[in-house]
């Protein structure tokens, strides 16, 4: 009877986890999505501590690691969420691991004959997996940390490396598989000790400009750990999540990549905007950046009638999401059309800043992605570009010579005029230089995002104060 509810409450807790990825699907249904994922989560902890022994040991694992991960919650600013989630996505991997190693040494089910190469071999691909998905995702927490080069680190003759690596990788599988006494666990150590290398190795050949999409890749790594983890301690719940978690990483990371028109093995062979990759030297930024100010910039808005915002990482850094979505208040008051474009990998990972803009408020039905809104730059008399760089840099499109040469970007420079808030002329996180700020029709409004943005609010309200007073004066 005991594993009948199990049972139950395992299909449950599946069904919760799939109407949760439904909701995610869209803005308007996200929290709810939340929600259901969070009542799924509930209802697998507390069929798995039923079916348990030693339940003080975890009542005490899972209170440490609600108590640590409310407050890691709570406190990380959005900026930092990239980092959080590549940490998360190393735990999972760190987890699995630890369960492989752990079911070697003391296996939860008595095995004979050909189930004992069986759930060698389940173990063997978790171990590889798990360390992969934990020293991988651990680089790229240096990279968004700034700890290690955002740039693609190339080591020399790196392709032959990585697959020496695989190759002793496979290697190790046959002691592992079907010999006795010590053999087979330093082997499992060794074959470890590598693949944490290549996962290290692997990850630091990918660029910056990549790196939302790395989130997501690890993110689906992170899933088939999980369901590698389900198949050693023959746990159907844990199958049925990291499938889902691995396959909805995996087209996410398919759909980002197909935004920057890049393939899953050109991201994974790293290298990205570096000339030894294959791209030419990008061509010579020729002409001289025309800085613009506060009131100019208020002109403009208030002489336009369609507008349209493209964040980036710098909005996030500079927490400005709150003042541009009074702005965006304000303009469609006045009867002006106000839209925000998002490019696929805008920020640093997946949907990084239709979150920002939910916090602040602004209406889902205005926040529009790249190809629904690239169309409509051109009869846009102004665009504000609040701290993105490479998703609109026109070298994509126009310098075949660019190591972005070919990602589809946000076609600003289209628009009537082009108001970039950014604090210099410096390089994105790609590394490469923005021919788009010394366009005739762009003005560079120097400075910090936030303060930028509201002395601009500042200026527009003063203005509609004046106006108001004057209506009633007359």
């Amino acid at each position: 009877m005991e594993n009948n509810l199990v049972t139950t409450a395992y299909i449950a807790a599946s069904a919760l986890f799939i109407l949760s990825l439904a909701g995610l699907s869209q803005p308007e249904s996200a929290k709810r999505g939340n929600l259901l994922g969070m009542v799924g989560m509930a209802v697998a902890f507390i069929a798995t501590a039923a079916i348990s022994q030693g339940y003080p040991i975890q009542l005490g694992s899972i209170g440490l690691g609600v108590m640590v991960g409310a407050l890691a919650a709570s406190r990380v600013a959005m900026t930092d969420m990239p980092e959080m989630v590549a940490l998360l996505n190393s735990f999972v991997g760190l987890a699995a691991v630890l369960v492989g190693f752990a079911e070697y040494l003391q296996p939860s089910a008595a095995l004979v004959g050909a189930d004992v190469i069986i759930h060698r071999v389940e173990i063997f691909v978790g171990v590889f997996i798990g360390i992969v998905t934990f020293t991988g995702s651990m680089v790229a927490v240096a990279k968004l940390r700034g700890w290690v080069p955002s740039r693609a680190v190339l080591l020399p003759a790196r392709h032959v490396i990585t697959l020496g690596m695989l190759g002793a990788i496979a290697v190790l599988g046959a002691p592992f598989l079907t010999a006795t006494g010590t053999t087979p666990l330093m082997a499992l150590g060794a074959m470890t000790a590598i693949a944490a290398s290549f996962g290290i190795v692997i990850v630091l050949a990918i660029g910056g400009a990549d790196m939302a999409v790395v989130i997501s890749l690890l993110n689906s790594y992170s899933g088939l750990a999980s369901a590698a983890a389900g198949f050693m301690l023959n746990n159907d719940l844990l199958i049925i999540t990291g499938a889902l978690v691995g396959s909805s990483g995996a087209i996410l990371s398919y759909i980002m990549c197909k935004g920057m028109n890049r393939s899953f093995i050109n991201v994974v062979l790293g290298g990205f905007g570096e000339t030894a990759s294959g791209a030419g030297q990008a061509a010579a930024l020729e002409g001289s950046a025309t800085s613009t100010t506060t009131g100019e910039v208020v002109d403009l808005l208030a002489n336009a009638q369609s507008v349209v915002i493209v964040p980036g990482y710098g909005m996030a850094v500079a927490q400005a999401q709150h003042a541009v979505a009074e702005i965006t208040r304000m303009l469609r008051a006045q009867g002006k059309q106000v839209r925000f474009g998002i490019h696929p990998v805008a920020g640093r990972m997946p949907g990084h800043m239709n979150v920002l803009l939910a916090e602040a408020n602004v209406p889902y039905d205005i926040v529009l992605e790249m190809d629904e809104i690239n169309d409509d730059l051109a009869a846009t008399d102004v665009v504000l570009v609040v701290g993105a760089n490479d998703t609109v840099n026109p070298s994509a499109k126009n310098d075949p010579t660019s190591p972005i040469a070919g990602m589809p970007v946000m076609e600003v420079w289209e628009a009537g005029t082009v108001v970039v808030l950014k604090r210099s002329l410096s390089s994105g996180y790609a590394g490469v230089e923005n021919p788009l700020f010394f366009n005739d029709n762009t003005l560079m409004f120097f400075g910090d995002a936030k303060t930028n943005v509201n002395g601009i609010l500042a200026q527009l309200s003063t203005a509609k104060t004046t106006a108001a007073a004057a209506l009633s004066a007359a």
